[in-house]
């Protein structure tokens, strides 16, 4: 596992990223309570992309992983995690880079693009347009699940969120503030993403909706379908060898 190193973001909090390999630069982005080590490294996807001659490179998103996590509503202004990446950008001088993420990760690297980042490949992995379109309805279902982690019995909804919180050790206070910073991409902003495309989606997740009408929705993209479901897809060895495929095709 490589060591965290870190960075100050534009408003002073410190940020965590993690590299593995050299060459062309990749930037992946983790979903949601997730962090770089257990979305990427953990279960071999950085390493299999590495191989390939690319360097991975892999940020712990505010509040998760081994990045700070402030309690003040003023460090979560909208679309905070864009600011974030464009600042990781900055400091690592990266002007010819590609840029990928799972679930909020590629939530984040949509929302990247259409404010103006411009890699020249795009990887969206466990997304579908509703997730892109219809943030609120999945944000309402993280904040009850917040509100909910002392409660919840197991069969209810939120229960495996919940555990798999308590199992990253989840800040709940900034968790909440982050959500609330996460804004809509409505279909007609995904015309600003011209680049290819690659979505990733296991063959059983729908949580952001339907991945088919992503890519209907996009000009110069192709679906990946792997095994298992939002939860299990990013743990399955077809993650990195799509990607990987993708980027050397």
């Amino acid at each position: 596992m490589s060591d965290p190193q870190f960075f100050e973001a534009r408003d002073g909090v410190r940020l965590a990223w993690r590299e593995l390999g050299e060459g062309r630069p990749l930037l992946l982005l983790h979903g949601l309570f997730s962090s770089a080590e257990v979305n990427w490294i953990k279960f071999g996807t950085a390493a299999r992309v590495a191989a390939d001659g690319y360097r991975v490179i892999m940020p712990d998103l505010r509040v998760h992983g081994s990045s700070d996590a402030p309690h003040e509503e003023e460090f979560y202004p909208p679309d905070v995690l864009v600011r974030d990446l464009e600042d990781l950008v900055a400091h690592l001088g990266l002007a010819d880079f590609d840029l990928g993420g799972f679930s909020l990760g590629a939530r984040t690297s949509v929302r990247a693009v259409v404010a103006g980042m411009t890699p020249r490949r795009l990887i969206l992995g466990g997304m579908g347009l509703a997730g892109l379109a219809g943030w609120q309805r999945r944000g309402q279902f993280f904040q009850r699940a917040i509100a909910e982690y002392e409660t919840a019995k197991r069969g209810d909804d939120t229960w495996l969120s919940i555990q798999f919180m308590k199992t990253m050790k989840v800040d709940r206070i900034a968790a909440a503030h982050l959500l609330d910073s996460f804004t809509d991409t409505p279909p007609e902003a995904l015309a600003a993403l011209t680049i290819p495309v690659l979505i990733v989606c296991g063959e059983q997740d729908q949580d952001n909706g339907s991945a088919t009408d992503l890519v209907a929705a996009l000009v110069d993209a192709r679906l990946a379908t792997i095994p298992g479901t939002h939860m299990s897809s990013v743990t399955q060895p077809e993650l990195g060898e799509a990607i990987a495929a993708f980027l050397t095709a």
